[in-house]
């Protein structure tokens, strides 16, 4: 498992040792990793330490979560920050950018990803870029009121 944090112009990427031998290869594809590569990545309780010290030291108030997918990407953070780090960060609630876009422009059937710049490649670098351009883009042309 690969993420990315971002922070104003600050990244992180982290990329996590598999904990079981259960994996859907389908999901395994996107990521452009065989399931050897997979393996020689970081312990997770390491990765997740460092990202919880980088939240803490980059972050000065409190730090808010948001994902294109908080299904999917917010059950895996809250659930590898409290198993290997005791603790997640971010609390226990996240955003989404989709809903963000859609109640700025009042539809829910608007998609934000038009706003994105980078092209989303399932790459965590590229989608966290595009996803930090279309939330930039919110705030500057629509007014959405967030600190970053």
């Amino acid at each position: 498992m690969k993420f990315v944090g971002r922070f104003g112009r600050a990244f992180i990427y982290g990329r996590l040792k598999p904990i079981s031998e259960k994996f859907i290869p389908e999901a395994l594809a996107v990521s452009g990793h065989s399931r050897e590569e997979t393996l020689t990545f970081e312990d997770p309780e390491i990765v997740m330490g460092n990202f919880a010290n980088w939240i803490t030291e980059t972050c000065k108030d409190r730090p808010i979560f948001i994902s294109d997918n908080n299904g999917f990407d917010w059950m895996f953070i809250c659930w590898y920050f409290h198993h290997f780090i005791g603790t997640n960060p971010f609390g226990f609630s996240s955003q989404n950018l989709g809903s963000l876009y859609k109640g700025i422009e009042k539809d829910t059937f608007k998609t934000f990803k038009h706003l994105r710049r980078t092209k989303h490649t399932h790459n965590p670098v590229d989608d966290a870029k595009g996803n930090a351009e279309a939330l930039l883009t919110m705030k500057a042309k629509h007014g959405l009121k967030i600190k970053l």
